[in-house]
């Protein structure tokens, strides 16, 4: 249960000091049978009151708000465990041998390996409320300006932001905010289509372009921007619904007309297996160009409704 604060201690000169197990188990924390059973029953009572009345438009906001709680709550124990590391890494560093000195060490490491505990617990039902947004709304839950990590075994389709990732290069939380697998690039806009079976079609597409990859990497990690309209959300609602992990770079836009070039330099960066390219703007023409330019193969579906170019308009299912 305490791996991430073992990893956080790595390094340090821990001679005569042993560090005891955490003093939770599972059975100190809610099962997962009662989380999953409480909060689909807290789920279906409270939406269904917004059913047929005039805030039912407002139940996908709603639903996020609720996985935000336990979200929220993991991110505070989560800085409760890094206070605790801290206190921890800075008692090592002046250690005197001293009794004081002793218990006061014991304690800040049991207050670390209590946050880390708290902390997988809250990641563990968030996912569960994920769960039930995909089902509720058809779109992946993501937070707002942070990562949606999990660090226990629970999570298989992180969200992870890009500037998190880049930033775990060279800590020790890589293992969390690292998905492990192959970089796929998936790129799109908001084109919006004549009708609702043309709106269809395109998801379709997008679905089995995404599907006919995924058979050909199956440890594939899908990278996109991150937007929560167009073709990035019909991506990410796929990977939540398969299973397969997502690194997401959202534009900085403090970088202004540059902000989307930035983002295809850092994708780009990863060295993908492949680039998938959807119907966009200009910046995704160039992510195209610029893939080809260094070998990488791009799976071009930027004909009408999310088919490739080379597609004659009597063959849909390419």
């Amino acid at each position: 249960m305490d791996n991430l604060f073992k990893q956080q201690l790595a390094g340090l000169d821990l001679s005569g000091l042993t560090i005891s197990s955490s003093p939770f188990i599972s059975s100190d924390f809610p099962a997962q049978d009662a989380i999953s059973q409480t909060l689909a029953a807290v789920w279906s009572d409270l939406f269904a009151v917004f059913t047929d009345t005039a805030l039912e438009a407002d139940v996908e906001d709603l639903g996020w708000g609720f996985v935000n709680l336990f979200h929220r709550a993991a991110q505070r124990k989560s800085k409760q465990l890094d206070r605790a590391s801290d206190e921890v890494r800075a008692l090592i560093a002046s250690a005197d041998g001293s009794e004081v000195h002793t218990s006061n060490l014991e304690e800040q490491i049991e207050r670390a390996q209590a946050a880390e505990a708290s902390m997988v617990a809250f990641e563990e039902m968030r996912e569960v409320a994920a769960a039930l947004y995909l089902d509720e709304t058809h779109s992946s839950w993501k937070p707002v300006s942070s990562s949606r990590a999990s660090h226990g075994a629970m999570l298989t389709s992180a969200v992870i932001q890009g500037r998190d990732f880049l930033k775990a290069r060279s800590q020790s939380r890589r293992k969390a905010l690292m998905p492990e697998g192959a970089p796929i690039i998936f790129a799109g806009g908001r084109n919006k289509q004549d009708s609702t079976e043309d709106a269809k079609t395109f998801a379709n597409n997008v679905w089995a372009t995404l599907d006919k990859v995924h058979n050909s990497v199956g440890d594939m990690v899908l990278v996109h921007g991150g937007d929560g309209k167009g073709a990035d959300r019909l991506a990410a609602s796929w990977a939540e619904r398969r299973g397969v992990a997502q690194l997401t770079f959202s534009l900085d836009r403090h970088l202004g007309a540059r902000a989307g070039f930035k983002r295809n330099e850092q994708m780009l960066g990863l060295a993908p297996r492949y680039v998938i390219a959807f119907p966009g703007n200009g910046v995704l023409e160039r992510l195209v160009i610029e893939a080809k330019r260094r070998r990488i193969t791009v799976v071009d579906r930027r004909g009408p409704l999310g088919v490739s170019p080379k597609t004659k308009p009597t063959d849909t299912g390419s």
